[in-house]
């Protein structure tokens, strides 16, 4: 049996999957398990992680109310530590105290961060930044976000929505975002959202190479066959690709020139899913970047995978620092 005063609980909540996890204060993590989220309303969801936490919890022989502490990192904007979602584009969300619904099925305190902030701190800790006091990570999946370590600390900014990268602003009244504006990077750069334009091309007649490289699939229509497509040198599904990787590129390469980072951590599914993306974007970044700030910097994979979350979760909610 596992004491249970050494371990956390970290929780990974996105728009598809809910991971939680049992880890130790040195980021290893001895048990986790992951569910498909069919329904996505709050309470169904605080249910699931609640039934995950005791799940997980069974396996290493550990009880909810022993537990050191409990960290949840949301695919949402966060409101410092109130445990408020204010919005969670890709869960449909807005307004929702998601901590105190967990709280009142756990019966513990838990502290609720942005998913990428929590993936930078996992990675800051014991992943591919760790050693660096300064980090800036970017992560391009079914949305766009990031996370800041600044000085060997984690920065949320005073309201705790700091990172915001997918909500900068690359067309003006662009296409609309689920945040409710308009022009937003994920609404460019986000997973769902490439998908959602490939399908409007397809219902138009447009875009038949990448609708080939689907098999005709409408539910395979997105960036896996947009890649597909541009590599075989479809013209169409290039430019589609580069615009993406301009939007994302030059976008991380401000921030870049703002923060002065030492290391840049880029992944998620869209990115570490297409490779011909990702390189268009590291040339993006070095093309519009301070120069001195790119020389200085390191570009990294993501070495946690799945599990940056739920670690960066957990170490927050037990209050360390990056080792």
């Amino acid at each position: 049996m596992t004491d249970a005063a050494t371990i956390a609980l970290g929780c990974d909540l996105g728009a598809t999957n809910l991971r939680v996890a049992a880890v130790q204060p040195d980021g290893t993590v001895l048990s986790s398990i992951r569910r498909k989220l069919d329904d996505r309303a709050p309470g169904v969801v605080a249910d699931e992680l609640a039934d995950g936490a005791r799940e997980v919890l069974r396996i290493v022989g550990a009880s909810p109310e022993s537990v050191r502490a409990i960290g949840i990192g949301v695919a949402g904007q966060v409101l410092g530590h109130s445990g408020l979602v204010l919005v969670g584009p890709n869960l449909g969300w807005r307004d929702v105290r998601f901590g105190r619904l967990v709280e009142e099925r756990l019966s513990r305190h838990v502290r609720v961060v942005n998913d990428l902030s929590a993936a930078a701190w996992g990675e800051a800790s014991v992943g591919a930044a760790q050693g660096a006091t300064d980090v800036l990570l970017v992560f391009a999946g079914s949305g766009v976000g990031g996370g800041m370590i600044l000085d060997g600390k984690l920065y949320e900014g005073p309201g705790g929505l700091a990172g915001e990268i997918g909500h900068v602003k690359v067309v003006m009244n662009g296409r609309p975002c689920g945040c409710g504006q308009d022009g937003c990077l994920e609404a460019y750069a986000g997973g769902h959202n490439i998908a959602l334009r490939i399908r409007e091309l397809a219902a138009q007649g447009k875009a038949k190479a990448i609708v080939e490289a689907a098999g005709g699939s409408e539910e395979r229509l997105g960036g896996a066959a947009l890649e597909i497509a541009a590599e075989a040198g479809d013209p169409e599904a290039n430019a589609i690709r580069e615009e993406i990787a301009a939007y994302l590129g030059i976008s991380i390469a401000n921030a870049v020139t703002l923060l002065n980072p030492q290391r840049l951590i880029l992944g998620g599914g869209v990115l570490m899913g297409m490779a011909g993306l990702k390189a268009s974007v590291r040339a993006w970044i070095t093309r519009a970047g301070g120069c001195e700030q790119v020389s200085r910097m390191s570009i990294h994979d993501p070495s946690l995978g799945d599990d940056a979350g739920v670690i960066g979760a957990a170490l927050l909610a037990l209050g360390g620092a990056p080792s």
